[in-house]
């Protein structure tokens, strides 16, 4: 049966090895080609700026990950030591929240300055947006800063009251205060998640209503619309990442339930989609974006020709 463990452990550790490289490099094109066009233009736009951060904040994610599951799965005695457990769980609960709050941001910065309305406080919005990027940006890591610290508090009370609680007849007595500080990491981590994904199904919402009506002006002029085609684009990139979302919480949500079953390997079943969805959504950031979407066919023409 120990044999069989490892095996599996090592299959799964293998195809978590190959979605964190290719997710890796995923973000790490988008990066660069952002970064090269940065150097060029002296600048970069607002939707530059929330993907380079976004792209980087993924790279960084999908690494701590690895690590984690690389050293639970091949070399569990080093997460017993407990300032490694600490560090890579605060880490790990930073970018994560950094990248589910910076992806919001995209959506809603794709809502207001795509979406049409008449309402002052949209068109006020629309005129500012520009200028509130770097602040909801600056926002999204502080609210990550501060959910990873919490974190990394609760892990540290938790290890505090095991040492405590040493005693048979307070055992009941530490494991209440474990479930309490559990809930309250749980309440707090799902908190986070429904925060961002209400932004994300409000700008959905948005934008579908404006291009509903904006397809209903344009129905009896057959000219190519630009602002349609931007809708469009924009309604893809939002609606990709509340699908992948949405299946991202469930996964989360199962995972918390086999953690307390104690199912080791339906949670690394469950880990292998969680460390698709970085790549696999900003492929579709990628091909939404037609300055990425160039870059990448250009470089993909040169190595057929090759």
């Amino acid at each position: 049966q120990q044999s069989s463990v490892t095996s599996s452990g090592a299959t799964i550790l293998a195809i978590i090895s190959l979605e964190t490289f290719a997710g890796t490099w995923i973000n790490a094109f988008m990066v660069g080609v952002l970064c090269i066009g940065w150097v060029k233009k002296k600048t970069l736009n607002s939707n530059e700026k929330i993907l380079l951060l976004l792209g980087c904040s993924r790279i960084s994610f999908l690494c701590f990950s690895w690590v984690y599951s690389f050293l639970f799965i091949i070399y569990p005695s080093y997460l017993h030591v407990h300032t490694i457990l600490q560090l890579l769980v605060c880490f790990q609960t930073f970018f994560t929240y950094s990248n589910l709050w910076i992806s919001a941001c995209l959506c809603v910065f794709y809502c207001i300055k795509i979406a049409n309305f008449r309402n002052r406080f949209f068109i006020y919005l629309k005129v500012k947006i520009d200028r509130m990027v770097p602040w909801l940006l600056l926002g999204s890591g502080v609210l990550a800063l501060a959910i990873a610290i919490v974190t990394y508090e609760l892990s540290e009370t938790v290890k505090s009251n095991n040492l405590n609680f040493t005693c048979l007849r307070n055992f009941q007595e530490a494991s209440i205060r474990m479930d309490k500080h559990f809930l309250s990491s749980f309440f707090l981590l799902c908190f986070g998640y429904a925060a961002s994904f209400l932004a994300v199904i409000f700008s959905a919402v948005f934008l579908l209503f404006s291009l509903w009506s904006h397809k209903h002006k344009m129905q009896t002029n057959s000219m190519k619309d630009l602002s349609m085609e931007a809708h469009i684009r924009a309604m893809k990139s939002v609606l990709s990442f509340l699908v992948l979302y949405s299946i991202n919480f469930v996964c989360l949500v199962l995972t918390i339930i086999y953690i307390m079953m104690n199912e080791i390997t339906k949670t690394h079943l469950i880990s292998i989609y969680l460390y698709a969805f970085p790549g696999v959504h900003s492929l579709f950031l990628i091909f939404s974006n037609p300055k990425l979407e160039k870059a990448l066919l250009k470089i993909l023409s040169c190595v057929k020709c090759e």
